[in-house]
């Protein structure tokens, strides 16, 4: 359709906003416009967050921004709020919206269309998730839509990337159309008359997709399914960390790199200053990887070979069950016990990203509204939900005694979760808005599109935790070489012998948690612990102070006020539950 050379010509775009209903494809189809030159900020005074990012058409760069979805301009949350305040700021002749739409539920998607062409907007239509509607025996006649709407409208898939081209190719083509204002009824009148005209749907019956779809969010069928969910995706998980340790990992150390090393050690005359910096100690007059404690040794053995391996294949099924669409139906099915939290259901997803680094399950946290949430969840993270470096420890420390003591430590985990929820809804001051959640259908992932978020995820972790880990050996071996720590040991010994029964050597594990987890535990293998006091100091890892990244990310999302308050509780929590598995439970 051609649409007016002069309108088109007068049309100064200098911002293009994606706008439309939660859970539409924005994000996808924001990621093909705009690919991973992405700037993230919080809209002032709020946590809501807003991505930006830039589209080159021909010799032009104009700035795309991912609006917070909203289902009308009539906003009725915290996020549509800040969508339609967005809106304003901008002068409507420079600015085009493109209207991503679930082409599935062209009818409820289509009152926010019509609003947008009311208030005078220059809008091209989206129809998203364009797979689906073959699959669902519904066919859209779009050149027809879009002589109804007098607007742009192209039909598109974003995860495969069908359609993408012709937007980008059509966006110029942006215009304000001319239509009368409605009133609410008349427009939802109007919708129906639309949906008369343009949508035609087929008898089909139900596929096993579909089947399996309303089978995951019922109350027995969904928590049978999300067991096998989970208990599969932990096994799948162990299974490709180990298979990957036992077969790339481990040859790589012990048959190139630690000859290599070993020279080195030869050369430095095993021992003295350089030595102990760089190789650690010597374990009968060999390099011990997990024992050695050397920045050339143990450190990158326990990133590369014990933790990596977890993590990559942690992120895989976290990105896979993402992008089938199985975590908001998960969400939907434990949103009643979440309640009594002081959450909703949504608040999983932070959660199980927390089990990969609690630092993006924290920042993840945003998506809840309140800050009493935001504060439950973000503290119950940062105590109860182990990251994957610190789970590959566990496994390594407590795996040879049986599958009941590393269970043992999840169990703990999970009854503090449920524990210190209750306590915070009770006792914590303010309110827990409801939150609604848009289910997608079930779809398998290209790819491509999930290795590369496999990708980013990774590099993200050796970015940030290598260095961090490397410098943590070197202050920690420097702090050993000065006998600082005999200090710091003879200080506390008192509270971790008597009430935590473990050695006084053990403090030194338990302080170095806060910089990095998995290098603490790396620090009780040498002491000879019994499997009674591994279990209690993994499980004190897990719940006292978080890592430094996880603490950082802490007070600047929630505040000091707040970050002192999860202090006061990892203190009280970890002093309680320490004493308890040494007096009460263990024996």
């Amino acid at each position: 359709m051609a649409w007016p050379e002069k309108l088109s010509s007068k049309l100064m775009i200098k911002k293009i906003f994606l706008l439309g209903n939660p859970n539409v494809g924005k994000s996808v189809v924001f990621s093909r416009l705009t690919g991973v030159q992405v700037i993230s900020s919080n809209y002032p005074g709020t946590t809501v967050e807003i991505l930006r990012g830039q589209l080159k058409i021909r010799d032009e760069s104009i700035e795309v921004v991912d609006l917070p979805g909203t289902y009308s301009l009539e906003p009725s949350s915290k996020a549509e709020e800040v969508a339609v305040s967005i809106l304003g700021e901008s002068p409507k002749e420079e600015v085009a919206i493109i209207n991503i739409i679930d082409s599935t539920n062209l009818e409820r998607n289509l009152f926010l269309t019509l609003q947008l062409i009311e208030n005078g907007y220059s809008v091209i239509a989206c129809l998203n998730m364009c797979d689906d509607t073959t699959h669902r025996g519904i066919t859209l006649d779009i050149k027809k839509l879009e002589e109804i709407l007098q607007i742009p409208v192209i039909s598109t898939c974003a995860v495969t990337g069908v359609g993408i081209k012709f937007l980008i190719e059509r966006i110029k083509e942006a215009h304000p159309a001319v239509r009368n204002r409605l009133s609410h009824e008349e427009r939802w009148k109007e919708i129906g008359r639309i949906i008369e005209s343009v949508q035609q749907l087929s008898h089909r019956h139900h596929t096993f997709r579909e089947l399996l779809e309303d089978a995951s969010i019922r109350p027995l069928s969904g928590l049978l399914i999300s067991a096998v969910v989970m208990y599969a995706s932990f096994k799948i998980v162990r299974f490709l960390g180990e298979f990957m340790i036992s077969n790339i990992c481990d040859p790589v150390f012990f048959d190139l790199y630690q000859p290599l090393v070993m020279r080195l050690s030869n050369v430095l005359g095993g021992d003295g200053f350089w030595h102990h910096l760089l190789i650690g100690d010597l374990i009968n007059g060999k390099i011990d990887f997990k024992q050695s404690f050397g920045v050339l040794t143990t450190a990158p053995y326990i990133e590369f070979a014990m933790v990596l391996p977890y993590i990559a294949s942690f992120y895989f099924i976290l990105s896979l069950l993402e992008d089938i669409g199985y975590l908001p139906r998960l969400a939907i099915l434990l949103d009643n016990l979440l309640h009594r939290l002081g959450l909703h259901g949504f608040a999983i997803i932070p959660i199980l990203l927390g089990f990969g680094c609690n630092v993006p399950g924290i920042l993840a946290t945003r998506v809840l509204e309140s800050k009493r949430e935001r504060f439950i969840a973000s503290t119950l993270i940062s105590i109860g939900v182990p990251c994957v470096p610190l789970q590959a420890m566990i496994f390594g420390l407590l795996g040879g005694f049986g599958g009941w003591y590393v269970g043992g430590v999840y169990l703990v985990l999970f009854s503090l979760i449920l524990t210190l929820g209750i306590i915070m809804n009770r006792t914590l001051k303010g309110y827990s808005p409801e939150f609604l959640l848009e289910i997608p259908p079930y779809r398998f992932p290209p790819l491509h599109i999930l290795a590369a978020k496999l990708y980013f995820r990774i590099k993200g972790f050796i970015f940030e935790a290598v260095p961090i880990v490397l410098l943590g050996v070197f202050l920690i071996n420097i702090l050993m070489y000065a006998k600082i720590f005999d200090l710091v040991t003879g200080l506390f010994a008192p509270v971790i012998k008597n009430l935590f029964g473990l050695p006084k050597e053990a403090i030194v594990a338990l302080i170095i948690g806060f910089l990095r987890k998995d290098v603490a535990v790396g620090l009780l293998m040498p002491l000879g612990l019994t499997a009674k006091q591994l279990f209690i100091s993994a499980t004190l890892l897990a719940i006292s102070f978080p890592c430094v990244a996880t603490f950082v990310i802490m007070l600047k999302e929630l505040g000091l006020r707040y970050l002192i308050k999860a202090v006061i509780i990892m203190i009280s929590v970890t002093l309680v539950v320490g004493t308890i598995l040494n007096f009460g439970i263990l024996r």
